[in-house]
């Protein structure tokens, strides 16, 4: 394997874009030819090397028409032309539909094609149809990489022989930050203001337990299509001077390290990265165990952190204050959380990922 193509939709701050972009900044230090295939540019973007090849795949609107078929044909032409110029030995592709289009349109070409699934198969392929059609789509690829043992469990037989469960690595920002001083009374959180991140939960469990513990802030670091309704979830129930949505930062490491409790309060997740990295700083994580089954594959449940049911606000606050009256289990969590962090160490899991598609 000498040129390898990588491919997705946008580089756009979240958790499988950050992966990517650490996948081809380490194969590009490995001393492959990466090609990084976007579908196209958008803002608030990870930033990669300039060395590294970045190709849009999305025809320019002049291209485009209003007919669907017409336009997927379009697309797949495009798409094609790339694999046929760029002559990679692998295909690599993040994600829902990228993965199905990386399949079709890399057929009869001598290239290696790998997909992954990063969260839910449910959700990334919604409905029964789409769901059959990534099943029977997928038997084609060369390999499939997902992140739990359920969403391995999804596909059929013929996929899930030629596929592994493989971790995301953890983000290097967060190697060697563990805070061993006197932690913050602050409740942080990270991930994008979306339905599917539930921070509404968050902040009602906050809500159940503010009055007990004063000084208590919450923080929750991020943007999304939901921040005003957060927002006025947090002015209705009195909490503006506690509770703060602070936007995307670059330095997040440095902003939550010295954090009383990390929370997570999706609906699904594949594995996140964002558990992985409170881990690593040392900080309580308390998350909900939800589908597919990733924060359960990282959390023993009050041995490196807290599970509960999603949805469950009441579940959650008490789990807070669990934590914050409970200093040895607090001191526990945080060292448990640690070790299980450095699992993840960035060169080793990359160097899984890099195994995986040298011997596709």
């Amino acid at each position: 394997m000498k040129r390898i193509v990588l491919f997705i939709s946008s580089l756009q701050k979240g958790g499988s874009e950050r992966v990517m972009v650490n996948l081809a900044e380490y194969f590009h230090g490995r001393g492959y030819e990466v090609i990084l295939v976007t579908q196209y540019k958008q803002e608030n973007e990870y930033d990669i090397s300039s060395e590294i090849r970045r190709v849009y795949s999305e025809p320019d609107e002049s291209e485009l028409q209003e007919s669907r078929l017409k336009n997927f044909i379009t697309r797949f032409r495009k798409l094609r032309d790339i694999w046929k110029s760029y002559k990679p030995d692998v295909i690599l592709s993040f994600l829902g539909k990228n993965n199905l289009m990386a399949i079709v349109t890399s057929l009869f070409l001598p290239v290696k094609t790998a997909v992954s699934v990063r969260g839910e198969p449910t959700m990334e392929y919604e409905g029964r149809l789409m769901q059959m059609i990534a099943k029977f789509v997928f038997r084609f690829a060369d390999g499939a990489v997902f992140q739990t043992r359920q969403a391995f469990d999804f596909f059929p037989k013929a996929v899930r022989k030629k596929s592994v469960i493989l971790p995301n690595p953890l983000n290097a920002q967060f190697l060697n930050r563990r805070y061993d001083g006197e932690r913050e009374e602050v409740i942080v959180s990270a991930g994008r203001l979306d339905e599917n991140k539930n921070h509404a939960m968050l902040i009602h469990a906050f809500d159940k337990i503010a009055s007990e513990f004063p000084k208590l802030r919450l923080v929750i670091y991020g943007d999304g299509e939901l921040r005003e309704d957060l927002q006025a979830l947090i002015d209705e129930k009195g909490l503006s001077e506690r509770a703060e949505l602070a936007g995307s930062v670059p330095d997040l490491a440095d902003k939550m390290c010295s954090a009383k409790i990390f929370a997570l309060t999706s609906n699904t997740e594949g594995m996140p990265n964002s558990i992985v990295e409170a881990m690593a700083l040392g900080i309580p994580v308390v998350s909900t165990d939800c589908p597919c089954g990733g924060p359960a594959m990282l959390i023993e449940d009050k041995v490196n952190g807290i599970l509960v049911p999603v949805g469950d606000a009441f579940a959650l606050s008490d789990a807070f204050r669990l934590i914050l009256t409970d200093l040895e289990l607090a001191q526990r969590l945080s060292e448990n959380a640690y070790n299980t962090a450095m699992e993840f160490e960035p060169d080793k899991v990359d160097s899984e990922w890099e195994d995986f598609l040298v011997n596709l």
